[in-house]
């Protein structure tokens, strides 16, 4: 492949809509006021509960450290809940992305500082002496109201984490992975119990109490409402079902699907949806696969490449059957969008959803670059060509397999480094909009590039494959 650099393309002046943009920044903002505004009700619940002035003495200062841990742990178990309740307004305004970071982040914290109550409070219960804490615990577990009950949530929520680590999540198909991941919900709902009858400060006062249980109702109804209520609503009334599948590559195919009231379907270009198929056992376990094309209110296509069980069986579906959706997902769309020129880069089955955006998205010829990276033959290749003739979508492809761990690049790019190529490719780059979509480690390399490239970090939108 030889790089040729491009001189940029003149504006053509197209009206770019920035109040979804806007509107998403003050979500955003205010989700994180909010989270850490629930942080300091708990400390103050604790301060005037007398966190501080139990810290005089050794075992009321364990106790009371014990305490106030717990309180933490508690408020952000229900933040992380809230984080992946699929919340529209939050979700359109941060995407899956950074929402599953936070939450990874908000889970791995409350779960370190859940261990730092039970070892506090257990220590502070045994007079601050280390070789009665193995006889207190078992005397705290038997004794007190709904503490067997916080011990089977806790057993769950380490099962949870112990399968998120990096290395334990690796091993596992996702399938397994997303049933074990469930018991977050058990755990979470075993602690109730506890709480309300042994938790001084959760029912201390009327404050208390109207924090407390507006914390858990609002967790409790954002799961019902969106993780449940409307999925069901949605499969019901839309009733989609498998039109045809199409073969696009070796291992890669695209699925057509129909249903009832499409039009009214909320889905935009570069979204995903997270779909069951019910074709017979482990119909229950749900994949997420994005849209390749645009919806047109009648129809929808997603494209699928096999990468484990559930996308395997993907190939075999017959006509007529019936998908259960949750969704639509995803932050890949025209909403966080400023700029009138766009940047499409992809790799692999990553550039479905960008196959959707450069056919939705409005943008005058030559302003719309697509850089797609594939080991074989590139998807979508002829409708990229149609896009290219009749709407100017300027398209490169970068071939063959990546040429170094730390290169986004295939070894068709040549010897030019990252930066170089791309800014041969894309001189204006750091004036654009940037939608990306591919493997994690992968997506990762681009993002580096980007930032080395003067691309401001809010202008690049991208999502990832990688579970």
């Amino acid at each position: 492949m030889s790089i040729t650099l491009e001189p940029p393309t003149a504006r053509h002046g197209t009206r770019v809509d920035t109040r979804p943009a806007r509107t998403d920044a003050v979500i955003r903002s205010l989700a994180g006021v909010l989270a850490a505004a629930s942080l300091v009700v708990v400390t103050s619940l604790w301060l005037a509960g007398g966190g501080i002035q139990d810290l005089g003495s050794w075992a009321d200062g364990l106790t009371s450290l014990g305490r106030w841990t717990g309180l933490l742990a508690s408020d952000l178990l229900l933040v992380q809940v809230l984080l992946m309740a699929r919340i529209p307004p939050l979700e359109r305004a941060v995407g899956q992305d950074r929402l599953a970071r936070a939450h990874r982040l908000a889970g791995f914290t409350s779960f370190t500082l859940m261990l730092a109550h039970l070892v506090l409070i257990t220590w502070g219960y045994a007079a601050g002496r280390i070789t009665a804490v193995p006889g207190t615990f078992w005397d705290l577990t038997v004794d007190y109201p709904g503490m067997l009950l916080a011990l089977a949530g806790t057993v769950g929520l380490v099962l949870v984490v112990v399968t998120s680590v990096r290395a334990a999540r690796s091993r596992l198909r996702h399938e397994s992975w997303h049933l074990l991941h469930l018991y977050a919900y058990l755990g979470v709902g075993l602690a109730l119990p506890h709480q309300l009858w042994t938790g001084q400060e959760f029912l201390s006062s009327t404050a208390a109490a109207v924090f407390w249980w507006t914390l858990w109702a609002a967790a409790a109804a954002a799961v019902l409402i969106w993780r449940v209520g409307l999925p069901v609503v949605r499969s019901l009334r839309h009733d989609l079902r498998v039109t045809s599948v199409v073969p696009e590559a070796p291992d890669v195919v695209s699925v057509y699907l129909t249903g009832r009231h499409m039009d009214r379907l909320p889905v935009a270009a570069g979204q995903f949806l997270t779909w069951r198929f019910l074709t017979g056992p482990g119909w229950t376990r749900a994949h997420p696969y994005s849209l390749s094309a645009a919806p047109d209110g009648r129809s929808l296509r997603l494209t699928v490449k096999a990468l484990g069980d559930g996308s395997r069986l993907v190939r075999s579906l017959r006509p007529g059957t019936r998908a259960l959706v949750e969704g639509p997902y995803g932050r890949l769309t025209a909403r966080p969008r400023t700029r009138d020129r766009i940047a499409l880069i992809g790799a692999g089955v990553g550039v479905a959803p960008l196959r959707a955006l450069a056919e939705a998205l409005p943008y005058a010829p030559g302003d719309a670059v697509l850089l797609q990276r594939d080991t074989g033959a590139p998807l979508f290749a002829a409708e990229f060509d149609v896009l290219a003739r009749e709407r100017g979508l300027r398209v490169h492809w970068l071939p063959g397999p990546r040429r170094a761990p730390d290169s986004w690049l295939g070894d068709g790019a040549g010897p030019a480094d990252d930066l170089t190529v791309l800014l041969g490719l894309i001189p204006d780059v750091a004036r654009r909009d940037v939608y990306l979509c591919g493997p994690e480690a992968w997506s990762a390399s681009v993002r580096r590039t980007l930032a080395a490239a003067r691309v401001p970090e809010n202008r690049v939108h991208h999502e990832s494959f990688g579970w």
